[in-house]
């Protein structure tokens, strides 16, 4: 599993072992039943039991932004930081030629259609600071453009890192994401 080393999953793998059939059983049949139950919301695809996400069912969210991301893992990431009261889209990936995915493979176009009937303000891009997130962002921010506002997270420093670990790629970013002390 992602995330998941050789290490955790020995240990995972023999703490089940030591279960009782009956627990191993519900484990079992509860992961069955989200496989089942789980499937995506069909405003913004994120993962959801509903039609409607419960962001998406929450009307105080509703207030003409839509961050894009990558992934529902990145929409988590992202709602952990409670600093966007706005909607999501998720477009299940980023654009990557080497691997064969093109536009057509993602959630592009259901985001087209939905910033120009909800009448969107902004669009802010909130993908991976590497060669797919950046294509991503190109190709998005070029369809977008006539319709709303098309704007980009800041990407930079973490809190707490030393300069002399930072790359350069990230070091250029800090300073082109700079403003003003206030």
């Amino acid at each position: 599993m992602p995330g998941i080393g050789p290490r955790t999953a020995q240990r995972l793998a023999l703490h089940l072992l030591r279960q009782p059939e009956e627990q191993i059983r519900a484990f079992a049949d509860a992961l069955l039943a989200a496989r089942s139950q789980v499937g995506q919301c069909q405003r913004c695809f994120h993962l959801s039991a509903e039609p409607l996400c419960e962001i998406c069912r929450n009307e105080e969210r509703r207030n003409g932004q839509i961050c894009v991301v990558a992934d529902s893992r990145d929409l988590l990431a992202m709602e952990r930081s409670r600093e966007f009261r706005g909607g999501y889209h998720v477009l299940g990936g980023l654009i990557s030629p080497m691997d064969g995915i093109g536009p057509e493979l993602l959630q592009i176009q259901p985001l087209v259609a939905r910033v120009d009937r909800e009448a969107t303000a902004e669009v802010i891009l909130a993908l991976t600071p590497s060669v797919e997130g950046d294509t991503t962002s190109l190709y998005l921010a070029r369809l977008l453009r006539p319709f709303t506002l098309v704007s980009r997270i800041a990407y930079g420093l973490p809190v707490g890192g030393e300069l002399d670990y930072a790359d350069e790629v990230t070091l250029a970013r800090a300073f082109e994401g700079r403003r003003p002390v206030e």
